[in-house]
């Protein structure tokens, strides 16, 4: 049993590790110009809806159907728009970023966060369920995923003026639960899989409403 563990939490920390790849080009890069800032936001966020639709929904129907995606989808959105109705109006500073700004990437930090639940409880699934080859190909797979997440996340970041090693920082932190998440969910395997449709379903949502209402109105601005 502690083997399993400590190879699952090695594995999903890799995949955690991975999303920081994505950051890497913004430390030789210096402060964005505003045409490029909107096109960073906008990017962004074609790459989320993109990843929200074919790598999420795509996969929680094909797992378990329409139902639990729907639900998951709704609960993500329902999330983030009392997020947003209670804090949108209220002013707070992240690191030097204050006003709409910062609250753009604290919901968007919270929304790449709160999807790695999902993939990490997938990871976890794989390795309980002792086909070592299905776990390394999911877990080769999330990595994989998780470059271009991290890119999505570090072009925003970038783009309002944190550092480059900020972005790759950032990035890593918006996965740390998958460690977190894949040994008790390779430990209880039959409690944990039933979720894993909802979960991308939920992340789905968040990242569908954060695009929506956020990413795409500023990159226009």
């Amino acid at each position: 049993m502690w083997q399993l563990a400590y190879i699952t939490f090695l594995s999903a920390l890799a995949t955690a590790i991975a999303t920081g790849i994505g950051g890497v080009p913004f430390l030789f890069t210096r402060r964005l110009p505003d045409r490029v800032v909107g096109l960073a936001w906008g990017f962004s966020g074609g790459m989320m809806l993109s990843a929200s639709v074919f790598n999420l929904v795509f996969e929680g129907i094909e797992r378990a159907g329409y139902n639990p995606v729907a639900l998951g989808l709704a609960l993500g959105a329902l999330l983030f728009w009392i997020t947003e109705r209670r804090f949108g109006h209220t002013s707070f500073n992240f690191y030097h970023v204050a006003g709409a700004p910062a609250r753009r990437i604290v919901l968007l930090l919270g929304t790449l966060f709160i999807h790695s639940f999902s993939e990490g409880i997938a990871v976890g699934v794989a390795f309980g369920s002792g086909q070592l080859s299905l776990a390394a190909l999911v877990t080769i797979a999330i990595a994989i995923h998780n470059i271009p997440e991290g890119l999505a996340m570090s072009l925003p970041l970038r783009a309002e003026g944190f550092s480059g090693w900020a972005c790759v920082s950032w990035s890593i932190f918006t996965s740390l639960p998958q460690p977190l998440m894949a040994v008790p969910a390779a430990l209880a395997v039959a409690f944990f899989q039933p979720l894993v449709p909802l979960g991308l379903g939920f992340a789905a949502g968040a990242m569908g409403f954060l695009v929506f209402s956020e990413m795409i109105p500023e990159a226009e601005r």
